[in-house]
């Protein structure tokens, strides 16, 4: 491993929770909350609140592995030690990178709807995806300066949005009465429990950026005790800041006023009562949010694709481009972001980042549950609970967008296929070539 990509001590434990708060607040509130209420009606504050309790359940086998074995690979280093340097290994690995490429996407994606709100601009996709596109590039810009600009930036915009968003929720909440009234009043028609537990799905990926801090063990400061208290801290801090500002939301608009704005919802939000003025503040918290979540993502992914690439469990051309394999991961990653960015809408790439996370996740619980429990420690209880939560919220989401939407079910299980499928007949061309070498020496 080249250790001048991964520096030991480079990263504090402020920064490692100002990454996985950047990720997820990023992605997140901004992107989901719109999402979520369609599914689950007036009852979206508790969609997100489930889906932190499954987060919390999930968060101990990373907290376990990462206690156990920290590493700049994260993910990728505890799927080899679960299952060693084979298939499942490696398409378990691309699909959780995979999924946070979508999730940079959805941000980008985020970060166009809203800036366009500044210009009262009705939502234009072409501007979106242009506006989409062009974060990325910036994004890909303060990557290539590594971790002393991104760890400094991430602290500082963390406590921005953190605080910039309580300011919104407080503020809106007070305006309304701290009433929950305009959303409730659709309580009755809400949502089915098929609606609601797809909307978990969702809301799931509103908190699936506690990841990324596995992806910085090597780099972390303490690594085998601050890994650990990042991912818990990130996750309350979120929690909180979710249900301010899902109950804000729900004081301001009705549940098909949400739907109808729903990819600037908080922006909306803030109209009625503060006006065009806090519709405005909204939106530069709002870019503040998606352009430092982007940047936490794209730097956590690529230290992720570059580890795989070390431990040869996938293929890596440098296409005549100079550098470490690492910059190399990180051209890759962003022009991964800016083609889905460019072409998918926010609805069709929060799907597919649900899909892909989730069935990673499952696969993450099972090979700790099956081969590493007893080595680390883990509570199989809870292993289990986390896997049965997953495969529940998983399932009902399916069943739903089957119905509402059938080709992103096609797109993401076909894809799940080819993942599984390519990284079978990469490894075993790997072997075979490592099997020819002896006899072409002799």
């Amino acid at each position: 491993m080249n250790q001048q990509l991964y520096k030991k001590d480079s990263l504090s434990l402020a920064g490692a929770v100002a990454m996985g708060t950047g990720v997820m607040i990023g992605a997140g509130i901004f992107a989901l909350t719109g999402q979520v209420a369609e599914f689950a009606g007036a009852l979206f504050p508790l969609a997100f609140l489930l889906a932190a309790i499954i987060s919390g359940f999930s968060a101990h086998s990373y907290i376990k592995m990462s206690n156990a074995y920290p590493s700049a690979g994260g993910i990728a280093m505890y799927l080899q030690k679960a299952y060693g340097r084979g298939t499942m290994t490696g398409a378990s690995a691309l699909l959780m990178a995979f999924s946070m490429i979508i999730n940079e996407s959805l941000v980008a994606r985020t970060f166009g709807s809203y800036t366009l709100q500044l210009f009262d601009n009705q939502e234009n996709g072409v501007l979106v995806s242009i506006l989409a596109v062009g974060l990325i590039v910036f994004a890909f810009l303060v990557n290539i300066a590594g971790n002393k600009v991104i760890g400094p930036l991430s602290q500082v915009t963390a406590l921005l949005k953190i605080g910039g968003i309580a300011i919104f929720a407080i503020a809106t909440l007070w305006a309304a009465g701290f009433s929950f009234e305009a959303a409730s009043g659709d309580v009755g028609n809400s949502t089915s429990a098929g609606g609601f537990l797809a909307a978990v799905a969702l809301a799931i990926l509103a908190y699936k950026g506690f990841t990324t801090i596995t992806n910085s063990g090597g780099e972390l400061k303490n690594p085998h005790r601050n890994v650990g208290r990042a991912i818990i801290i990130s996750l309350a801090i979120c929690l909180v800041i979710y249900l301010l500002v899902a109950f804000a939301v729900g004081s301001n608009l009705s549940v098909p006023e949400i739907i109808a704005a729903k990819n600037y919802s908080l922006a909306e939000a803030a109209r009625p009562a503060f006006g065009r003025y806090g519709a405005w503040f909204t939106i530069a918290i709002a870019i503040i949010a998606t352009a430092s979540g982007l940047i936490a993502s794209i730097f956590a992914v690529s230290r992720m694709l570059a580890m795989l690439t070390d431990m040869e469990i996938i293929p890596h051309r440098h296409f005549g481009m100079p550098g470490t394999i690492q910059k190399h991961t990180l051209v890759y990653t962003v022009v991964a972001a800016a083609l889905l960015a460019a072409f998918f809408d926010l609805t069709r790439i929060a799907s597919l980042g649900a899909i892909f996370y989730l069935v990673m996740d499952i696969a993450i619980h099972w090979g700790v549950f099956k081969h590493l429990r007893k080595e680390i420690g883990a509570n199989p209880a809870i292993l289990v609970s986390a896997i049965v939560l997953d495969v529940i919220v998983l399932g009902a989401f399916v069943v739903i967008k089957a119905t509402a939407d059938p080709l992103i079910i096609w797109v993401g299980f076909g894809g799940i296929a080819l993942v599984f499928g390519f990284e079978h007949f990469f490894l075993r061309s790997r072997r075979e070539q490592a099997d020819e070498a002896p006899e072409h020496s002799m």
